[in-house]
């Protein structure tokens, strides 16, 4: 296990990542580790794990040593309850995401020579897992939790032993459009006047917006939106997770997929949003402003986003997390998934029945939100 990715070098970690996920990148793990964001004073205890046949890297998974569960975004307060009414430990636990990150992407991540082998990779993470089982009960440790794997390594991660939970995100999908007009032409009248006039009263309060990548994103924006970045966590009571020498780190070593959309009005800058560019998925990540403006968060977080989208044509636009007001703005209720080990067997079939329940209510809720989408009833051709 890797107590620091420092101790790794970049080329040799970032060699493993197969696509351009910007959240497995050596430099944004580093990040984290470097500004204190994540490491043991925080809860976040690294340990990545690697693997290395005939002393070659050839497969690594991301993994932290927890000892609470902020930051997941996938929710299992009620089970640590659960285990403190028992009397039992839920924390230490092993994690396997990227902290603070609700976005889906590799967990297992393996060298060019192998990833077409389906079998090898199989083999790779059955043991991986059977060491980490066999580390837990030694150690002590409740569980080993795996959140917002692609769905695709759901086939490769077979254990007998696995609960799987879904869950739901609301996810824009590219059909692909011509620009953001051709995109409005396919809601309907109401739902389109709507958005229109949402896009109208930013311009009406005198607004200007900026789209800035990479070298474009001077100090002084960081420094904006910083401020405002801390401001959204505040308002809520809440201490934010990230720190400026976080987002410092990124503008240095990471500046080529960063996407940061600026508000001003009256030459003053007044709300900003940071997003991370993908291959062929935008990634919206931090939001803040010091005063509220009619509109101004749906046009920062999404409207420019989508139009990034569309004159990039990039795929999918995962704006993160929750927020059921994105559906009528068309974007699309999305399962993703998360895997749950628990070491102790009646709370692991306790939970897995559990996961079952909350699956079926999931499905009801997914398809009664496809219905409040906003695009036109598709006719079949006669």
């Amino acid at each position: 296990m890797l107590a620091r990715i420092s101790d790794l070098a970049a080329e040799q970690w970032n060699a493993l990542l197969e696509s351009d996920y910007p959240f497995l990148n050596w430099h944004f793990l580093n990040a984290l580790e470097q500004s204190g964001a994540v490491g043991e004073q925080s809860g976040w205890q690294v340990q990545h794990v690697l693997v290395y046949e005939r002393a070659q890297l050839i497969a690594l998974m991301p993994m932290y040593l927890k000892f609470h569960s902020q930051g997941e975004y996938v929710f299992d307060h009620s089970w640590a309850q659960a285990y403190q009414r028992h009397g039992l430990p839920y924390y230490p636990k092993w994690l396997c995401a990227i902290p603070f990150t609700p976005c889906q992407g590799a967990r297992l991540c393996v060298a060019a020579h192998v990833r077409h082998d389906v079998d090898k990779k199989r083999q790779i993470f059955a043991e991986i897992f059977a060491y980490l089982m066999k580390l837990a009960h030694a150690r002590g440790i409740s569980s080993w939790h795996c959140l917002f794997p692609e769905k695709s390594e759901l086939t490769l991660f077979l254990h007998e032993q696995l609960v799987v939970r879904e869950a739901v995100q609301f996810q824009w999908c590219n059909k692909p459009y011509a620009d953001f007009e051709d995109y409005l032409s396919s809601f309907t009248s109401k739902r389109r006047k709507n958005l229109k006039r949402e896009r109208r009263l930013v311009s009406e309060q005198g607004i200007q917006i900026k789209q800035l990548c990479g070298s474009e994103i001077s100090e002084r924006y960081w420094q904006h939106f910083f401020s405002f970045y801390q401001a959204t966590y505040r308002k809520r009571g809440m201490r934010e997770y990230l720190n400026p020498e976080f987002f410092q780190s990124l503008a240095r070593n990471m500046p080529d997929q960063l996407l940061m959309v600026v508000a001003e009005k009256d030459d003053k800058i007044i709300a900003a949003a940071l997003s991370f560019i993908g291959a062929d998925t935008l990634y919206g990540r931090y939001w803040g402003c010091l005063e509220e403006y009619n509109s101004l968060h749906f046009e920062l977080c999404y409207y420019q986003g989508l139009e990034f989208c569309i004159s990039r044509k990039l795929h999918c636009f995962n704006s993160g997390a929750q927020g059921e007001h994105k559906i009528s703005r068309g974007f699309e209720p999305v399962k993703t998934y998360s895997l749950h080990w628990i070491a102790h067997p009646a709370f692991r079939e306790a939970i897995s029945d559990f996961v079952k329940e909350e699956s079926a209510h999931l499905e009801h809720y997914r398809k009664d939100a496809e219905n409040l989408l906003p695009f036109k009833l598709k006719v079949d051709e006669p």
